[in-house]
């Protein structure tokens, strides 16, 4: 069974969804603040966090910055807060997905799913894709540059297998999407050159001239990392 945790400081609304996703096999554990929710992340080893924007105290983006220093869990944000602003600062803190609120809780549910099934595959396509001082091992979901292992969010080794394994092939921001939430998902553009701009610093790729990825004006990105047959 999935176990999920939601820092929220609903207690009402949260233990509602604590039954409705048990009724898909995911055990919900929830937590009010921001104190009790880092315990509870520690103690319970949750695959997935739900993280409300507006908590007393610390905030959600306070937390995401704080967990993301250690933990490469997948978050979904909870915002009752519509500005664009608010959503692409979750996404550059490392959050995986967000969803405003109020929202359906199967909505929820199946961002939860989908998020889930990211974190554990990477579809039919196992082994590693080796280029010059770049290696992704899609069976291990561990990527190594220049034989240091970088630890990548789910969402961003997603990103970087779905360029690899499209190497030399124009990508448009969204097909990028499509691939990395589906159709359902309702998601800015924009947050597509975040996770690209956070990837390339990780891989140490964020100097001109681009070793791996590069960018295409007006189209989106390109992965030109030189395959390890051609080195």
């Amino acid at each position: 069974m999935a176990k999920v945790l939601i820092i929220d400081d609903d207690k009402k609304h949260s233990e509602l969804l604590q039954a409705y996703f048990k009724r898909f096999g995911i055990k919900l554990s929830c937590a009010f603040d921001a104190e009790q929710g880092f315990k509870k992340l520690s103690r319970e080893e949750p695959d997935l966090l739900l993280l409300d924007v507006m908590l007393p105290g610390m905030d959600g983006f306070e937390i995401c910055r704080e967990v993301r220093k250690t933990n490469n869990i997948p978050i979904i944000m909870l915002t009752a807060r519509g500005d664009i602003i608010d959503r692409v600062s979750g996404l550059e803190l490392g959050a995986d997905d967000y969803i405003g609120k109020p929202f359906e809780p199967r909505e929820l549910v199946a961002r939860v799913q989908a998020t889930l099934r990211r974190a554990e595959s990477t579809g039919a396509t196992t082994g590693q894709l080796e280029f010059d001082g770049l290696i992704i091992d899609t069976e291990t979901r561990t990527v190594r540059v220049e034989g240091e292992v970088v630890d990548l969010t789910s969402m961003e080794f997603e990103l970087l297998y779905i360029l690899a394994k499209r190497h030399g092939r124009k990508l448009s921001r969204d097909d990028i999407l499509s691939e990395l939430r589906g159709i359902d998902a309702a998601i800015l553009t924009r947050s597509v050159d975040i996770m690209v701009s956070r990837l390339r610093q990780k891989i140490g790729d964020n100097q001109k001239p681009a070793k791996y990825i590069q960018t295409v004006w007006g189209r989106g990105y390109s992965f030109i990392g030189i395959p390890k047959s051609d080195v």
